[in-house]
């Protein structure tokens, strides 16, 4: 690899009165050190001249018993230039996996793990769903049109309770029972790239969960931020990253804050701590041949520590692609940590795709509100028009709902047509889409509409005892069964057309309740057109001439219908078009 360079954290007993000695010299340590507790050991190994292969380390102290270990270097199965990331040509599939489906109930609950009850009625309590549930499902997903997928962390989270999403994790090399083992997540990678999808790993750098063995036995007494006893929780001002006029005193209380109290938040600013994170994404890149990692509350993590996480992997795997978590509602910050952005303080991001909470935030604006001068389908144009900022739009990742935030069919007021809209905006808009699962066949609950638990509802036919089964289309609505259809039909299209992957982008302003978006290449034009009136809309072509300008074949993408020398053009009332012209 690029970095001929290793660090070991060996943990046990008095380890850090021993001296490590390799007996050979194709690996050569470069220094050891101690950990703040005894029980910590850390090696610095140069493998510039190693070989693949098992190697003995051995444990020595005076007056005290020596002790020895096998540690193994292994092959690569391919160099860092083909590990090609996740990029605009690509529809996310993002998984809650406990709530997805259950492929394996042998392995819903463990004895020796602090959280063991699985109840599907309760929202917070784990359901059973597991790698083998993602697996049993690969064909649908791809068959809907989806090109990659993004579980939630697969990794231990040995909690009391809560434990089911994944984000308070224990073990960062360790993926959880619950959810199966670790040649099961090496299956699930492999089957992926056979059937043609790429997989994105969640990672969580910010924090760890409160039953971690770090907190039992810390490393160093800097290794978090505070104690077990006492912390404070996260102001949450995510701008003092930017703020020229930010007081230490509010930094602090962003950076050094808990996020919730039993998520200890881990201080980047130690250098062990800092070069295990990196090390252990490295590991996870080429034990899963990953294409893409997504990291949680990304600005809430030391900023310098994060750039220098993501160039470090940039570096080693140029063709690779991160997307950094930052829910900000202001195009300013999302900016800031996309990387060639120029930042007046002087701050370097290495971060390729950002998300894109504010156009989503847009998008649901635009659909609801009443169409006047500044608001309504303007929210979108003038969103938009906030590209000239960006340093590489079509990079952001654009989504109509997630994880943490009410089903988009709620956001809407559980209106089919405004859904419809919303997820056609996401595949057209010259972003990177990502689709929730259950989105296609409208999971919703209105009732408790941003509560996580219920937000994260199972999707129905991923447990045996289901009548309802989305993925075959049974029992299921004629309503949901239609979403399901209209969002398959515009994946399979956009994943066959690069023009909406790379192309350029035009746009009108929006009249009357109707707003025109197109993208177009030399070769093809696909051109949106959305009428949010509750009446149909007859358009005269002549105020799109600059977009369609010896265009004479067009075709209607959801219906088929061709049409040649289009003059006028109908929209039905709260309907939507798409057409493709040559």
């Amino acid at each position: 690899m690029k970095s001929p360079q290793l660090q070991l954290m060996i943990h046990g007993e008095k380890v850090g009165l021993y001296a490590p000695k390799i007996d050979t010299e194709s690996i050569k340590i470069l220094d050891y050190k101690s950990g703040d507790s005894p029980n910590y050991l850390f090696v610095d190994l140069d493998i510039s001249a190693a070989h693949v292969g098992d190697y003995t380390i051995v444990l020595t102290a005076e007056g005290r018993k020596s002790m020895s270990f096998e540690y193994s270097l292994l092959k690569r199965t391919q160099s860092s230039d083909q590990y090609v990331g996740f990029d605009a040509s690509d529809v996310i599939y993002l998984i809650t996996p406990d709530r997805f489906s259950n492929g394996d109930a042998s392995n819903d609950a463990f004895e020796n793990l602090q959280e063991k009850t699985v109840d599907r009625t309760k929202p917070y309590t784990r359901h059973g769903g597991d790698i083998q549930g993602i697996i049993n499902h690969l064909e649908y997903i791809k068959d809907m049109g989806f090109t990659a997928i993004w579980p939630s962390p697969l990794l231990l989270n040995d909690m009391p309770s809560w434990s089911y999403h994944g984000y308070a994790i224990t073990d960062y090399y360790e993926v959880d029972p619950r959810f199966g083992d670790l040649n099961l997540y090496k299956k699930m990678a492999a089957e992926c790239r056979a059937t043609g999808l790429k997989l994105i790993m969640d990672m969580v750098f910010n924090h760890c969960g409160r039953t971690h063995l770090w907190m039992s036995d810390m490393p160093f007494r800097d290794w978090i931020h505070g104690d077990l006893q006492d912390f404070k929780i996260t102001n949450h001002r995510r701008t003092v990253n930017q703020d020229p006029y930010a007081s230490k005193y509010d930094s602090e209380g962003m950076m050094n804050g808990w996020f919730v109290p039993d998520m200890p938040d881990l201080n980047q600013k130690n250098p062990y701590l800092a070069r295990y994170l990196i090390q252990n994404s490295i590991w996870w890149i080429e034990t899963l041949e990953l294409a893409g990692i997504r990291q949680d509350t990304y600005p809430y993590a030391d900023k310098d520590f994060m750039a220098n996480w993501t160039q470090t992997i940039m570096t080693e795997y140029p063709n690779f692609n991160i997307v950094g978590e930052e829910w900000t509602l202001n195009p300013l910050l999302i900016g800031y940590w996309q990387m060639d952005k120029k930042n007046q303080d002087n701050f370097k991001s290495y971060l390729r795709s950002t998300m894109d909470f504010a156009m989503q935030q847009n998008i649901v604006d635009a659909l609801l509100e009443e169409e006047t001068w500044d608001t309504g389908l303007i929210k979108i144009y003038q969103g938009l028009a906030n590209d000239f900022y960006y340093s590489h739009p079509n990079e952001l990742l654009l989504f109509a709902d997630n994880h943490d935030m009410a089903r988009i069919y709620d956001q809407l007021n559980q209106d089919v047509a405004l859904t419809k809209m919303a997820l056609a905006m996401v595949l057209m808009m010259p972003r990177i889409p990502q689709i929730y699962y259950g989105t296609e066949v409208m999971l919703h609950n209105a009732q408790n509409p941003k509560d996580h638990g219920f937000i994260r509802s199972d999707m129905p036919g991923g447990w045996q005892e289901d009548v309802e089964n989305a993925f075959i289309g049974s029992k299921i609505s004629n309503e949901q069964l239609e979403l399901q259809g209209f969002l398959k039909k515009m994946l399979n299209f956009r994943k066959s057309n690069s023009v909406l992957h790379y192309g350029k982008t035009m746009h009108f302003e929006p009249k009357n309740g109707v707003y025109v978006l197109a993208r177009y290449d030399d070769e093809k034009m696909v051109t949106l057109i959305i009428n949010k009136s509750n009446k149909p809309a007859s358009i005269n072509s002549e105020q799109y001439q600059e977009l369609w300008r010896g265009k004479a074949n067009f075709q209607n993408v959801l219906t088929g219908r061709t049409y040649e020398n289009l003059k006028q053009i109908e929209v039905e009332a709260k309907g939507l078009l798409i057409l493709e012209s040559w």
